[in-house]
């Protein structure tokens, strides 16, 4: 189907909706912003920034309020995947963590002064660990490396962190598998923060839907909310419901279970606009019967439908059919650090017009050229936006009251904060 018939066959589906992002589509590059340098934040816009360093995932959020919450701060040693590398940005001169930092404290409003930290699951690319580091510290009595979150804090004044295992470590098994390590750096920072710093530390709630909030002005921006729908191998639906994904394999007495499936996720909501996030969520095994049990398919039967979805697990083998027919995003945006990144069978399913109708765009911070050269001819190349771009920092801009909102690329080959292009659309 090449695009002509593309954009009939959506117009069939979607009706009036096809305008919109048919000028979206147009505007791109020719945006009034393109080529100067970002803005900035405005009260009552959120604002989700997804902070491109090669290395890391790492989302920097700006409730309306100008409450801000850095979600995942990783680093691990990107480079030495060799040809799976992507390009690392600005430089590999500096570890991620300062990349990250340094990012932050150009478009917190608030400055060094970070409310909220979240760690989606402790595996390295999302929190850093002790293996790769810019240092060991010891200060007052606690010794900690930098790396992740922790370096970040250098420049950064995190509030108060959000956990999926704080304080016993215990949840849903005791952490001392292969992510024992990670643990143990998380665990070493947050003894520094709470002893030295007042950081506060706080159990992520599954079901909760007035734990991550506004901390600056609650109750002025009607219609933001928060939902934690998934963490620790359960998921909760709108009514509160949790359900242990997990329950049948404890009784087995395991020993460990995969860390991508404990992630953390949320559902991001204001006025008619909707964001999806939930870190890696992802996994899967054989039932009795033989037949194959898909974390991320229970999950879609508790999300909504939404605008903007982070891809789980990088794109890399997952976001089932089941999820995608649930969340029917019109916008994926997805973290990337490695080539092997945003595989085809996923971008295929993506691109599946029969699990739901209307067009829809793939926002990566790179697909980088060796994936371009690979993947050329495939039809789902053209969901992919601004897929010549090489590196860069993807942002998500949702006015206040949420009828509208806008995707910008914004360069990460420098700190400039130029922009790229945009695109526009109504929720």
């Amino acid at each position: 189907m090449d695009r002509r018939d593309f954009i009939k066959t959506s117009a069939l589906a979607a009706g009036a909706m096809l305008l919109d992002w048919e000028s979206a589509f147009a505007a791109g590059a020719a945006d009034p912003s393109a080529g100067k340098v970002w803005k900035g934040w405005k009260k009552g816009h959120f604002q989700a920034h997804f902070i491109y360093t090669g290395v890391a995932e790492s989302i920097f959020l700006i409730f309306p309020d100008g409450t801000s919450m850095l979600l995942d701060c990783g680093d691990h040693n990107a480079v030495g995947r060799g040809d799976l590398a992507v390009p690392v940005l600005p430089s590999a001169d500096r570890h991620s963590g300062e990349w990250i930092a340094r990012y932050v404290l150009r478009v917190n409003p608030n400055g060094n002064k970070v409310d909220y930290m979240m760690l989606s699951h402790y595996h390295q690319d999302h929190g850093g660990s002790h293996g790769f580091n810019a240092g060991k510290e010891v200060r007052n009595g606690v010794e900690y490396v930098k790396s992740g979150f922790s370096h970040a804090a250098e420049w950064l004044d995190f509030g108060k962190a959000f956990d999926r295992a704080w304080p016993e470590y215990d949840d849903p098994l005791p952490l001392f598998d292969r992510s024992a390590d990670n643990v143990a750096h998380m665990r070493m920072f947050y003894e520094y923060m709470t002893r030295n710093k007042g950081m506060e530390i706080e159990k992520f709630r599954v079901g909760a839907v007035d734990q991550v909030s506004m901390a600056h002005a609650p109750g002025k921006y009607p219609g933001f909310s928060i939902r934690n729908i998934c963490g620790n191998g359960r998921i909760a639906g709108e009514d509160g419901r949790v359900i242990d994904l997990y329950a049948d394999r404890k009784k087995d007495n395991p020993t460990h279970f995969n860390e991508n499936g404990m992630s953390l996720g949320m559902i991001i909501s204001y006025g008619p606009f909707k964001f999806f996030t939930a870190g890696d969520f992802s996994d899967s095994w054989k039932l009795p019967d033989g037949s194959v049990f898909e974390i991320e398919s229970a999950l879609g039967e508790v999300c909504p439908k939404v605008n903007v979805a982070k891809i789980n697990h990088h794109g890399h083998y997952s976001m089932p059919a089941k999820l995608l027919s649930a969340l029917q995003a019109r916008v994926y945006v997805s973290c990337v650090w490695d080539q092997l990144h945003n595989v085809a069978p996923v971008m295929e399913r993506i691109a599946d017009q029969s699990l739901y109708p209307g067009e829809r765009i793939v926002c990566p911070g790179v697909f980088p050229k060796e994936r371009r050269a690979q993947d050329a001819g495939k039809p789902w190349l053209d969901l992919i936006k601004d897929s010549s771009f090489d590196g860069g920092h993807v942002v998500l801009d949702v006015p206040k009251g949420g009828k509208e909102y806008s995707i910008s690329y914004l360069t990460a080959a420098d700190e400039s904060m130029k922009v790229v292009s945009v695109m526009r659309f109504r929720s």
